[in-house]
């Protein structure tokens, strides 16, 4: 269960920088985010996602010394100094121990349990005083993160869009045997490692590292998105072939679930939406 949180309720959220939460957990990476840790290691974000991500280079790899509970440390993490990436730290680190849900255009804050979940790994967090969940926000900076990952949804958006528009535009839809639904179903189940190996032709590499300046988030999103509609047009314009026009959707399709996944969002749900869509508009 979860508990839901407006702005004003009081909680003790001020950190006690005993690194508990450096332990054991899941931290989705979305490609700005991939970039902003590599700026922060001083590396380049191809180098990055091999040494420090699993999951088909979108969570972060959590395989250090252990700590509280024999859980294993974040990669980024350093038992002296703590977090070595912390000045750029994804979203989900500076927003634990609380999460953030989007619905639409609504909103909202929670925690994991009905109970707080720092009182157990770090019961000293009682004696530090409490802040409400809006400044706890506004301490941790976290609008920058919260606008990248909401233009990163319609993005992903965008790119789901792109495999209906291969397969309903180019009249593939009304004349092929059925087959592709089935495909694109697979997809959206598939662990991202294995998805990720369906994005070829350089699209994965142009999803992940889009070699950007990640300065100044927004700037980021929108320029990704308008280089991933560039490579789509160029490269699946023109199509007529039925086996080229499923591959063309499939890598599109594979494109929009892993963003997803990468946001935290559940690749499975994402795809049971669009291909009950599909299937509704006459693919089989």
């Amino acid at each position: 269960m979860t508990t839901t949180l407006g702005q004003h309720d009081v909680l003790p959220l001020t950190c006690t920088r005993a690194g508990t939460c450096c332990h054991g957990k899941e931290v989705w990476l979305n490609p700005w985010e991939l970039a902003c840790l590599a700026r922060a290691r001083a590396m380049t974000a191809q180098s990055f996602r091999e040494r420090f991500t699993c999951d088909g280079g979108l969570r972060l790899r959590f395989d250090g010394a252990p700590g509280w509970k024999g859980l294993p440390a974040c990669s980024q993490y350093d038992a002296q100094r703590g977090c070595v990436a912390h000045a750029l730290r994804p979203l989900a680190c500076r927003l634990y121990p609380l999460g953030r849900q989007r619905r639409g255009q609504a909103v909202e804050y929670i925690h994991d349990g009905a109970a707080f979940p720092c009182l157990e790994g770090c019961p000293q967090v009682r004696t530090l005083p409490q802040l409400s969940v809006g400044e706890y926000l506004a301490g941790q900076l976290v609008a920058v993160g919260e606008s990248v990952a909401d233009a990163y949804l319609e993005v992903a958006q965008d790119l789901a869009e792109g495999a209906f528009v291969i397969v309903f535009d180019s009249g593939y839809a009304r004349t092929a045997a059925p087959g592709l639904l089935d495909r694109w179903q697979r997809l959206a189940v598939m662990d991202p490692t294995t998805r990720a190996a369906a994005i070829t032709g350089g699209f994965l590499e142009a999803l992940q590292i889009p070699e950007l300046d990640p300065g100044d988030g927004d700037a980021f999103v929108s320029a990704h998105g308008e280089r991933l509609r560039t490579l789509a047009q160029g490269s699946f314009a023109g199509l007529t072939d039925a086996a080229d026009l499923e591959d063309a959707s499939l890598i599109m399709l594979a494109m929009a679930l892993q963003l997803a996944h990468s946001l935290g969002g559940k690749a499975a749900e994402f795809g049971a939406v669009w291909c009950q869509t599909a299937r509704a508009n006459g693919l089989a």
